[in-house]
């Protein structure tokens, strides 16, 4: 096969129609007669309900109806476990509306539908609920004292899950140690912000009995599955699609929202269409949050820096519920050796409840905490040790002929936290050449000599991507329309899905990307798969579109060589022609050929009806035993365990320590995602990681207060980044093909965020460094980074 568009930077197919505003989201879809809702949500965090009384706003003009949790019936019960681990003992789920008990400012209470939003909203306004307040659990190691309030009755100590993984003898090698040091680590939790907030519209169709759920789910199908269950139908009558998502960051995949729930549910028992959408503050207090994490880490070195085991417990806010199981702290436990040697390791992690909003995995999902665990200690090790602090890297890296490197975990999959290739110490020394690491003290001294403080920050890290079980492909030459046709299950929030897949189907039939259609997000297209999450998309479904594409090649092949008597070994695809290798004249238009394949259809175009003509004439049945009519093939693939990207960034900040204000002077990221399918998409993924991990490690936080209530309710509030605060971030990459996929590929989705929070807390501390500033925990507005400063030596009397 000749490569002609794989790992070239094709221009995205879906940007036209993005960027002249003809995207189709959830709201742009207005069936005649639409419905909408509003939630009424809990204003306290911890509290009995005692009364609900809903007869005031089933009074107002316009109400259709208002619902409470005692109107669901069936419906009325937990959502699934979307991940159940044995770990996991005390597990909750959480109900569309809620009985006799709030846990969360942000819970539903109750459900209206009106002949329009602001009807809805004044609904909500006239419901009366008498609580009963309830201290709240807000504080992590408040949560797991001996006398804490208890956020469920029958969940002991608030400890969802205790996990405990080992590698060798930690005790051993902590006993032998020349040194052992020890850190305090805090990372606070965060939330995804995608531009389109979380939106659903249904409608039932009397005529065909379907149920059409438009829903900004990274999993389509997932939700199909369980609202077929739910509503007693067949899973052929409910329709699920994810059109255009504007954003989703992992914040989008659940198995339920409320909303989920409750919005078909409208539309199935009124047999009206039903649309909600999220507004911002919604999102903010009800979307589910990640990170907060609270790590106890110890590190124990030989003199010469060489490690010898880690240990690690610590602390995970899960919020109210587990609606994702403990997948954040299985991924922070097993992604937090990363690319370095230990050969003896330790680690625990209790999943705490507390009354706020659940969390599940967003962008990252628990590996930023990992490496700022291990990156943290490694600084600490080399500082201590006076080692330089690239040297103790490289010295402790895994060597290129050690893959695949078994680390001795069990990763999310359940498969082992198996690293299948990669050259990190390559990955290192790139990014160090680009941002001149050898020549940066000099430039340091010149700017402190000028009354400056510039850092520089590196971390490195290995990403598990590409996880099972399964994604499926569909691929269909359209003879008539001259277009290759690809349906799959995954739904699309910005990956450049449409442009990736198209590149490697462009590949095997020879045509162009352009020519390639790609249909993303409706359980309708493709009746398996998982789901967009885990930087899998690329990898699972990738493959399962090159191995469908490849089918369609091999049987387009197999058609020419018996048209043209030549063995399909010897046929060629290129240039939208199937032809015999060095005889081009014997050949048809790849459309011809997929008419061709149809042996009861009418021919277009006389290539086409000579074609037929020439194969009627062949003995045998038309259609062969065992092979199927049309140009098309529907495959699947099913990885036998994670892929291990990694990367390297780099990064010289300027820190004024009067107004505690940070820039960022330069970034550099350096990539391995195996086979590169479409750098450009490649950097646009790690670009948009960079920034979420920026925001992540000065501006976005949430905030409580001791009573449950949360603060970070707009975004005057809950701060993100904007292209202000973004520098130019340089993009480079290494390819260590993946052998564990038939197109050497890993994922790239989430990289660009994992490493941000340890470089940058190594970056400020080198900057602050006549001050002995010491970063332990992220984010740092400048406030808190002026506090450091005047709670350090004064450099005045520091030889810096």
């Amino acid at each position: 096969m000749t490569t002609r568009w794989f790992g070239e930077p094709v221009r995205r197919n879906e940007d036209p129609r993005f960027l002249t505003g003809e995207g189709t989201y959830v709201d742009d879809i207005h069936p005649p007669g639409t419905l909408q809702a509003a939630v009424l949500r809990s204003p306290i965090a911890h509290a009995n309900i005692t009364k609900i009384d809903v007869c005031a706003a089933r009074a107002l003009e316009g109400v259709v109806a208002v619902w409470t949790w005692e109107d669901l019936g069936d419906v009325f019960r937990p959502s699934p476990m979307s991940v159940p681990h044995e770990s996991l003992t005390h597990p909750k789920t959480q109900y569309p509306l809620a009985r006799d008990k709030v846990n969360y400012v942000g819970e539903p209470i109750a459900f209206v539908v009106a002949h329009d939003r602001y009807i809805a909203e004044d609904a909500c306004d006239v419901i009366e609920v008498d609580f009963e307040p309830l201290p709240a659990v807000v504080d992590l190691e408040a949560a797991v004292a001996p006398d804490a309030i208890l956020v469920h009755d029958d969940v002991p100590g608030n400890v969802a899950a205790t996990l405990t993984q080992q590698v060798g003898d930690p005790d051993r090698a902590f006993a032998e140690a020349d040194h052992v040091f020890t850190a305090r680590l805090y990372l606070e939790r965060g939330a995804g912000q995608p531009m389109e907030t979380r939106a659903v519209l249904a409608q039932w169709d009397e005529l065909e009995h379907v149920l059409t759920v438009w829903d900004t789910t990274q999993a389509p199908l997932s939700i199909r599955n369980g609202l077929a269950v739910l509503l007693g139908l067949p899973e052929n009558g409910v329709r699920v699609v994810a059109p255009d998502v504007g954003g989703g960051f992992g914040t989008k995949i659940m198995m339920f929202y409320a909303e989920e729930v409750l919005v078909p549910l409208a539309a199935y028992k009124l047999r009206r269409p039903v649309k909600w959408v999220e507004d911002r503050r919604e999102h903010l207090i009800a979307s589910n949050h990640e990170r907060g994490q609270l790590h106890e880490s110890a590190i124990a070195l030989r003199a010469d820096g060489t490690i010898l085991g880690v240990r690690d417990t610590f602390l995970h806010d899960t919020g109210a519920y587990t609606p994702y199981g403990i997948v954040v702290p299985i991924v922070t436990s097993t992604q937090l050796p990363g690319p370095y040697r230990i050969p003896n390791y330790f680690s625990e992690s209790r999943t705490v409840y507390t009354n706020k909003v659940p969390v599940s995995p967003y962008r990252g999902a628990g590996r930023p905490h990992g490496v700022f665990v291990m990156e943290r200690l490694i600084d600490l090790a080399a500082r201590e040790m006076g080692m330089d602090r690239a040297e103790i890297r490289f010295k402790n890296f895994i060597a290129p002929d050690e893959f695949p490197y078994d680390v001795g975990l069990t990763f999310q999959d359940g498969a082992p936290t198996r690293y299948d290739s990669g050259n990190y110490q390559a990955g290192l020394a790139k990014v160090l050449s680009h941002i001149d690491y050898e020549g940066f003290p000099a430039y340091q001294a010149r700017m402190r000599d000028e009354g400056r403080f510039i850092g520089l920050g590196m971390a490195s890290y290995v990403e598990g991507t590409g996880i099972g079980p399964y994604e499926g492909a569909h691929v269909r030459v359209d003879g008539t329309a001259q277009k290759v046709v690809v349906a799959t299950c995954v739904g699309t929030q910005g990956q450049g899905h449409e442009t990736s897949f198209a590149q490697i189907v462009a590949d095997e039939l020879g045509i162009r990307p352009d020519q390639v259609e790609i249909t993303t997000g409706d359980s309708r297209s493709m009746n398996w798969g998982s789901g967009t999450y885990a930087s899998r998309s690329a990898v699972v479904t990738g493959n399962a579109v090159g191995v469908s594409a490849r089918a369609v090649r091999a049987k387009a092949a197999t058609i020419a060589a018996e048209l043209f008597e030549a063995n399909p070994a010897d046929i060629e695809f290129e240039n939208e022609r199937v032809f015999v290798n060095g005889s081009p004249e014997y050949g048809l238009p790849l459309w011809d050929v997929a008419i061709v394949a149809n042996p009861i259809r009418y021919a277009y175009g006389s290539q086409a009806a000579k074609a037929i003509a020439m194969r009627k004439q062949r003995p045998g049945p038309p259609l062969p035993d065992g092979d199927d009519p049309g140009l098309e093939a529907r495959k699947y693939f099913s990885p036998a365990q994670a892929a291990f990207a990694s990367g390297n960034h780099a990064a010289i900040v300027e820190v004024d320590p009067e107004t505690g204000i940070v820039t960022i002077l330069r970034y550099v990221a350096v990539h391995d995602c195996g086979r590169v399918i479409n750098p450009m998409i490649v950097e646009g993924q790690v670009h948009g990681g960079v920034a979420q991990g920026i925001g992540g490690s000065f501006y976005e936080r949430m905030v409580y207060t001791p009573e449950g209530q949360p603060l970070s309710t707009t975004f005057m509030d809950y701060l993100i980044p904007t292209a202000m605060e973004i520098p130019s971030i340089e993009v480079d990459h290494i390819e260590t093909p993946s052998p564990l996929n038939p197109l050497g590929i890993k994922g790239a989705g989430e990289a660009g965020v994992i490493p941000v929070p340890a470089l940058m807390a190594q970056a400020l501390e080198d900057a602050l460094s006549p001050w002995k500033v010491r970063v332990t925990e992220l984010p740092l507005n400048p406030g808190e980074i002026r506090a450091l400063v005047r709670a350090g030596i004064d450099p005045e009397h520091v030889n810096a």
